[in-house]
């Protein structure tokens, strides 16, 4: 999904992409027909490109959107005890190959009970 988009009224006279201070839009005319092109690392986000357009043709309010992107989906480890959720079992996996042993699944709650009761008691 696109966070710049046109409407219909887009004619591709180019005034956005020659007037973006940050260079994140851009076209390419190859054959009959003209790409408009925009970089969503470069855009400033500054409406620039709404401003200028004689056609009204920018929809920048998609560009304030800020929607979260997923990016990857990992399987986690929970707590053993109270199933809160502590790292994913990716993670786990190298920190055991790193320490060459594994570790119970133990919030800081969790585990701080039982090293307490591993400690002998005096009274």
């Amino acid at each position: 999904m696109s966070y710049f988009r046109v409407n219909e009224n887009c004619n591709g006279c180019l005034a956005c992409v020659e007037n973006c201070p940050a260079s994140a839009l851009s076209f390419n005319d190859e054959d009959d027909r003209r790409t408009l092109k925009h970089n969503m690392t470069k855009c400033a986000r500054c409406g620039q490109c709404w401003r200028v357009c004689p056609q009204k043709a920018i929809e920048f309010q998609h560009l304030l959107v800020g929607r979260w992107d997923e990016v990857v989906t990992l399987d986690l480890i929970r707590c053993q005890v109270c199933g809160e959720p502590l790292y994913s079992k990716a993670y786990l996996q190298k920190l055991a190959a790193e320490l060459d042993s594994t570790r119970e699944a133990l919030c800081p709650q969790h585990r701080q009970r039982q090293a307490a009761s591993k400690w002998p008691h005096t009274c």
